[in-house]
């Protein structure tokens, strides 16, 4: 090949060939220009194929061999963004000690750092829940997996507030369905402060939502 040949391909920013049997890392780099994406734009639709592989430096068609279409890709960020709540929510709660309700008060707190800190990636998160089974029909996702999302994060709640109740912490007499609510009421408050930064928010807010949606007693 001719160095004329070599040199325009480098100038056009082509990705070189994956060596074989390392068709796992461009994978990992197509979910990570997604996600990069998504947080440099803040809209989900700036997440193309085209965009996607031209941060990577890669044909758009090459994406094919790893997902479907965009809907994958952003799945794909969706997955790893409640692997890393999880991730976030089990190092907050194993800074505290053993104590049941620190470590449901210091999982609660994660929740709501997590939302500020990842904001467009926590909207799409949920946002594009109403994705999933687009997802799922077009194969890009099984419907174990669709349904699996964020279930890990609600275990590691379902958990805290089950120890509370064995602790003599917490009256709830249905630790997942109040997790559930909890979840909702945590959602809820993170989705506000994102909406509405101005709002006079009570200092007090995330400790009364744990409190009555946890049932915690003294």
């Amino acid at each position: 090949m001719s160095r004329t040949g070599t040199d325009s391909r480098a100038s056009a920013g082509t990705r070189e060939r994956n060596p074989r049997g390392e068709g796992g890392r461009l994978r990992e780099d197509i979910v990570r220009a997604g996600a990069e994406l998504l947080d440099e734009s803040g809209d989900e639709q700036a997440v193309t194929l085209r965009s996607v592989a031209r941060r990577v430096g890669i044909s758009a068609p090459s994406i094919y061999a790893h997902f479907p279409d965009r809907q994958a890709i952003l799945l794909r960020v969706v997955q790893d963004a409640f692997a890393e709540l999880s991730a976030q929510l089990l190092a907050a709660q194993g800074d505290v000690g053993l104590d049941p309700v620190e470590r449901l008060r210091a999982a609660c707190e994660a929740y709501l750092e997590f939302a500020r800190s990842r904001p467009q990636r926590y909207r799409v998160m949920f946002a594009g829940v109403r994705d999933a089974a687009e997802a799922v029909r077009a194969a890009a996702v099984t419907q174990a997996e669709g349904a699996e999302l964020g279930q890990d994060a609600l275990r590691i709640f379902v958990a805290n507030l089950t120890q509370c109740v064995a602790a003599g912490r917490s009256t709830s007499d249905d630790p997942l369905a109040d997790a559930v609510a909890l979840w909702l009421g945590l959602h809820g408050l993170a989705h506000q402060r994102a909406v509405g930064p101005l709002f006079p928010w009570p200092e007090d807010i995330t400790e009364r939502i744990i409190v009555s949606l946890a049932h915690l007693v003294p």
